[in-house]
């Protein structure tokens, strides 16, 4: 019974690699390839500008690779200039601040939701950060982009930060497109349209990319676990027979894969 992991292809292999260990039959097959941010200025720009941020939302380990692999070799944020704390900085998830420590990022000035939340997403995040903020204050967020340039990703931490009056700046440090699958990926896709298989989906957009990639599929028999109830629903939509719901951390993962057995 494998089960496809359609994260990008470096988070994948981690991923593929943690459930082998756990004695599950894993395999890559990635839904979105990331790549360098569309546009480097504005990068540079708001590392120029850091300092006058009073908080930065990374929106996923991607944003934080994508935004310090441009970091100015003179910059002394974190900490921050003259030795102060510098802004601080947000993570939706423990992927995500787990990015950060790699970056160099002290664990003192990382806010995420906790451990035991039932989601990592932006709500979890607010429910942590809220409290935090006044108006007038002034908010980077790191995301991804389209091909296009296009910003990639939902809008709603941005639309509670604007309801409280604080300046929202928003930044493309990586790309987010589809895969360029080679012909042993689109027969293994094309394979796992049976129950024998399980994909195991992190984004809806991995959803997305799969319906064009492979828009004739017949998935009524097909199975899914997603680890979000909004891309439960997209995998719905898209056919899937089977959805299961669990959180986004391993052991409930493997719980949940189990479960389908």
């Amino acid at each position: 019974m494998p089960v496809l992991v359609t994260r990008p292809a470096r988070e994948a292999q981690r991923w593929v690699q943690r459930l082998r260990q756990r004695g599950l039959d894993a395999v890559a097959l990635p839904l979105i390839d990331i790549g360098p941010a569309p546009d480097v200025a504005p990068v540079r720009a708001a590392w120029d500008r850091l300092a006058g941020f009073d908080a930065v939302m990374f929106v996923s380990g991607n944003a934080v690779d994508g935004f310090f692999a441009l970091r100015p070799a003179a910059s002394d944020c974190w900490p921050g200039p003259s030795g102060s704390a510098g802004p601080r900085v947000w993570a939706p998830g423990p992927g995500t601040s787990r990015a950060l420590l790699e970056a160099g990022v002290p664990a003192a000035a990382i806010d995420q939701p906790p451990a035991t939340a039932p989601q990592f997403d932006s709500e979890a995040l607010w429910g942590r950060v809220g409290d935090q903020l006044r108006a007038g204050q002034r908010v980077l967020v790191v995301r991804g982009a389209s091909a296009a340039g296009q910003g990639t990703g939902r809008d709603w931490l941005a639309a509670r930060l604007a309801e409280r009056g604080i300046e929202v700046t928003t930044v493309a440090a990586y790309s987010r497109t589809p895969p360029a699958w080679t012909p042993a990926q689109f027969a293994l896709g094309e394979q796992a349209s049976d129950p024998a298989s399980i994909w195991l989906f992190s984004s809806s957009e991995a959803i997305t990319c799969l319906r064009s990639l492979l828009p004739g599929q017949d998935r009524t028999h097909a199975r899914a676990i997603a680890t979000h109830p909004r891309i439960a629903a997209t995998a719905t939509e898209a056919g899937f027979g089977v959805v299961c719901l669990s959180r986004p951390a391993l052991d409930d993962v493997v719980r949940s894969i189990e479960s389908m057995r």
